[in-house]
């Protein structure tokens, strides 16, 4: 059976301090209708620290701060998930990873264990970091390089980041208005991958750079990566569930 990896950001999933319910709910149907063609899935999301924020309106730049938002926010943001899961009969569970899960056979091995059994049973994993524990990864790390790692080391064969970046672009978009979107995408410029990352939104950590990361990570193991914009899913319902590629940028090696 396929098995895909969609990571969705708190770009996408936050609006004006609060979890986007409408584009949180585009994004269960496009899961469940994907599901529905034989595919399993398995969901990485961010937004913990911002469903937290709606509760509790501690200062983010804080980390202890933001570590606390995240644990009030986690179950919040299952919870949500959850609802707009049931209208498709759909089970979500959650399970909340850091860095060094991976750096340790052991726990990656459990950790796998425990995922595939979940997708045996029809099960959407909701996977993301927990940030109460990875201080380092909070301040610095992002869902984007998570969800490689996710990709990789759970058997999937596509990862795909639906984000407020739609493309990967030949030169910045926001700069140069000539800029055009790359469709197919088999090696990335040091220079990109060592660029500054730009996030988006109050709650957001990544920014193209850490997507063109965990582009070059999956390239290097044969893995796909698919961007795509995550306000608008028609790129990503033409290529996931149709097979067709409008938009977006696929990420590949080229054997």
């Amino acid at each position: 059976m396929r098995r895909i990896v969609i990571k969705v950001g708190s770009a996408v999933l936050t609006e004006q301090n609060r979890v986007a319910k409408e584009r949180m709910a585009a994004l269960v149907d496009l899961i469940a209708k994907i599901k529905e063609k034989g595919t399993e899935v398995i969901l990485v999301s961010s937004g913990a620290v911002a469903a937290g924020y709606t509760m509790c309106k501690l200062d983010k730049k804080i980390v202890s701060n933001k570590q606390a938002l995240a644990s009030i926010g986690q179950p919040k943001l299952v919870a949500m998930y959850q609802k707009k899961f049931e209208k498709h009969n759909t089970i979500v569970a959650q399970i909340l990873l850091t860095a060094d899960d991976f750096d340790s056979r052991k726990r990656t091995y459990h950790a796998k264990c425990a995922v595939e059994k979940l997708l045996e049973q029809g099960v959407v994993p909701i996977i993301n970091e927990n940030d109460v524990t990875a201080t380092e990864e909070l301040v610095f790390g992002d869902n984007d390089q998570l969800s490689a790692h996710v990709a990789y080391y759970f058997d999937a064969e596509l990862l795909v980041i639906l984000s407020d970046i739609d493309s990967y672009y030949d030169k910045d978009p926001h700069k140069h208005k000539d800029a055009k979107p790359l469709k197919v995408v088999h090696e990335i410029p040091k220079e990109d991958l060592q660029a500054e990352c730009t996030p988006n939104g109050s709650f957001a950590t990544g920014g193209i750079v850490t997507k063109l990361k965990a582009a070059d990570f999956l390239i290097k193991r044969n893995k796909e990566m698919f961007l795509a914009s995550g306000f608008n899913l028609s790129d990503a319902y033409s290529y996931l569930i149709y097979g067709i590629h409008n938009g977006g940028t696929r990420f590949l090696n080229r054997q």
